[in-house]
């Protein structure tokens, strides 16, 4: 349970409840966790802490549903979840507050993570018709081979902070409308959205027990949903070190298991590129959202010949970059909570210490308007090693660690150390090296002189240690369903 600021609290705290089969309940636990802001450190709500016996009651209620709702035709199941995307639509205001208060990223930016909610949705909704299979001849006289996408039963999707609206539609959409039911579980930090979308959900009549939202910790709630026999999938996003820990909680029951993990994206600027746009492109790739995006620009390459131009430009832009109260949409926010700030805070400090140049930034922001709060500069460090912590380790907020390199060869090079493989940027105008850098960059996404942001109709996918499997689009979508194979006779 996160620690109670009790002379720090809003004196209108709201008291969220867990969703479990069509009703509203506290649990079995009596004790609550408190859910603060983390502009100013004041508690505006708390959640129950969940224990693993309402884990249990929320998968239970799951897999009660299952069969009825597997049973409805498709487009049926669809038309709950593009009327719970028109309820989010309806509410969009209040739900992006919501997440404003809960996460900490700037209002137009919330809003602009429901816009993403509703797409999911949407998206998600829009593939009931596109359900296929398969069906082929046999080797024997009057026979046939069908092979049919079904639903695996009972989906467990576990959220990360970031995106907290976002990412549990992203689950739901894809596993209600391919015939699963769901059990969801937010970040601790951040459980308030989907208990949002839950009560939307009951509101536009989804039938009870095909969702279900629970609140607690990962050690407790999450580990007994990911090790329920009851549970058939689960569906992660988080870090590498939750995720190894699902995966091996999950390898008992042999469950089926989907990890969206950490990057470490390489950010790669060659001496032919548009470099306003790439500045540009830099800006919004590590800054947006405080850095807190999986897909952000975690570490730069430039080309010896436009290195110096670059910077200038660049560490320009980031000295004017304006933190504020993130209600009054400034550039950026504050970090999500104190172990993240601590994190980032001393990630800066051990680089510094070990011989990096900071161009921008590198402090903790504590004095004034940011005396509470989880505040982080836009901070530049140029950097000697590859091999630098700051080169390595996912830093998850608004620093941008740069490096020079000799040539494209060396890009590349320095571009793949590293044990994740989630996304990495590239600005250059020569084909040839875009179609060298899609052939042996080894990440599951690469963006090609533009910013971060995934499309809905793409596909969300890690390699190595960013993680299994995938999200969006039809590669997407079909990971929540299975294949049944079955011989016919006549």
């Amino acid at each position: 349970m996160t620690t109670s600021i009790a002379a720090n609290r809003a004196e209108a705290t709201t008291h969220y409840q867990m969703y479990i089969d069509g009703a509203w309940t506290d649990g079995r636990n009596p004790d609550r966790s408190d859910v603060e802001n983390p502009a100013n450190e004041v508690v505006f709500a708390t959640v129950p802490a969940g224990s693993g016996e309402d884990a249990v009651a929320a998968l239970e209620a799951a897999k009660r549903a299952q069969p009825a709702w597997a049973a409805l035709p498709p487009i049926v199941r669809a038309g709950y979840v593009f009327d719970l995307a028109s309820a989010i639509k309806r509410d969009k205001d209040r739900l992006a507050r919501t997440v404003v208060l809960e996460q900490g990223k700037p209002l137009n930016q919330a809003e602009g993570e429901i816009d993403a909610t509703i797409t999911f949705l949407t998206f998600a909704a829009e593939s009931a018709r596109r359900i296929e299979g398969d069906i082929m001849p046999s080797d024997f006289q009057s026979e046939e081979v069908w092979i049919r996408r079904v639903p695996f039963g009972v989906v467990v999707g576990l959220t990360a902070w970031n995106y907290p609206a976002a990412l549990a539609a992203r689950k739901i959409g894809p596993a209600l409308v391919a015939g699963n039911t769901i059990v969801v579980k937010g970040h601790e930090s951040t459980p308030l959205s989907a208990l949002e979308i839950a009560r939307l959900a009951h509101e536009v009549g989804l039938p009870k027990g095909v969702l279900n939202v629970v609140t607690g910790d990962g050690r407790t709630v999450g580990d007994a949903l990911v090790r329920s026999p009851l549970s058939d999938m689960i569906t992660m996003t988080g870090s590498v070190r939750a995720g190894r820990e699902i995966y091996a909680a999950g390898a008992h029951e042999l469950k089926v298991v989907r990890l969206e993990l950490g990057g470490k994206a390489p950010f790669i600027v060659l001496d032919d590129a548009d470099l306003d746009a790439a500045v540009e492109a830099a800006i919004v790739s590590r800054f947006t959202n405080c850095g807190q995006i999986c897909t952000c620009n975690e570490r730069m390459y430039l080309h010896r010949n436009i290195a110096d131009p670059f910077l200038d430009k660049f560490v320009s832009r980031v000295k004017a970059m304006r933190l504020a109260d993130p209600m009054t949409n400034p550039d950026m926010g504050p970090k999500v909570n104190r172990p993240e700030v601590d994190k980032v805070e001393e990630m800066v400090n051990q680089a510094i210490a070990s011989g990096a140049e900071v161009l921008a930034g590198g402090h903790r922001l504590k004095d004034g308007e940011f005396a509470r709060g989880h505040w982080f500069e836009p901070t530049v460090l140029r950097v000697n090693s590859n091999r630098a912590n700051v080169m390595q380790r996912e830093i998850f907020g608004p620093v941008a660690p740069v490096m020079t390199v000799d040539s494209f060869e060396q890009a590349l090079s320095f571009a793949n150390d590293t044990s994740y493989g989630l996304s990495a940027y590239v600005y250059t105008n020569d084909l040839r090296r875009v179609m060298r850098l899609s052939r042996e960059l080894s990440f599951g996404e690469l963006y090609v002189n533009r910013p971060c942001g995934e499309l809905v109709q793409g596909f969300h996918t890690g390699w190595r240690h960013s993680g299994l499997g995938g999200e969006d689009g039809k590669y997407g979508f079909d990971g929540y369903l299975r294949k049944q194979t079955t011989y016919v006779r006549w």
